[in-house]
């Protein structure tokens, strides 16, 4: 029995049911966990804060996932969700401007967490690394075709900045930074609240 080809025929029934209309933005998280000595990739469809698992794969060793089993998994849910407009959400663990330009020759969107350690070069000017942005709580920014890293030169993309008062009922202790090929500040940062429905998956 093929458990993969299983799962995703019963979830594009879940998808039919659900009337999810053709061409609308729909959201995945990529994330990792582990438990003891299992470390698992999981791909989650977030769902009226839900998330409901996609695809996961257990690593052969602890630590980060690397760009080929991140690629493999995402070919999984950009597959099953080739109907509709998909924004893939990251943490930092996924922060790779490689995986956003493969992410954009796919066709999708994409929101990663970026490292404060950073950097980018906004409109030709000097590189300045985003923990020097200057941002304080209450505070955003965006900034509109820029390059990011110096060592890659990733270029033309969207960064939106912003550190939230408060976030889940807890002062936010320091500002998000996203690298998107959204257009807006608000989109942004509006789907990448989305991620935070995948807690629910783990313990």
């Amino acid at each position: 029995m093929d458990v993969n080809r299983l799962w995703l025929g019963m979830f594009a029934l879940f998808l039919s049911q659900q009337k999810v209309a053709t061409d609308s933005t729909v959201y995945v998280a990529i994330d990792r966990t582990t438990w003891g000595d299992i470390n698992l990739l999981m791909v989650s469809f977030i769902w009226r804060k839900r998330a409901i698992p996609l695809y996961w794969q257990r690593l052969k060793t602890l630590g980060n996932s690397n760009l080929p089993t991140q690629k493999t998994a995402l070919k999984v849910a950009l597959s099953a969700l080739s109907a509709y407009k998909v924004v893939i959400l990251g943490d930092r663990e996924f922060c790779s401007v490689d995986l956003a330009r493969w992410l954009g020759e796919q066709s999708a969107y994409f929101c990663l967490r970026q490292k404060k350690s950073t950097h980018i070069q906004p409109h030709g000017e000097d590189w300045i690394a985003l923990g020097e942005l200057g941002l304080t709580p209450g505070t955003s920014c965006f900034y509109n075709q820029i390059t990011v890293t110096q060592s890659k030169g990733f270029s033309p993309v969207q960064l939106a900045g912003k550190w939230q008062r408060r976030y889940g009922g807890f002062a936010a202790d320091e500002p998000w930074f996203i690298l998107t090929n959204l257009d807006s500040l608000d989109a942004a940062i509006l789907s990448y609240q989305k991620r935070f429905s995948i807690e629910m998956c783990h313990p």
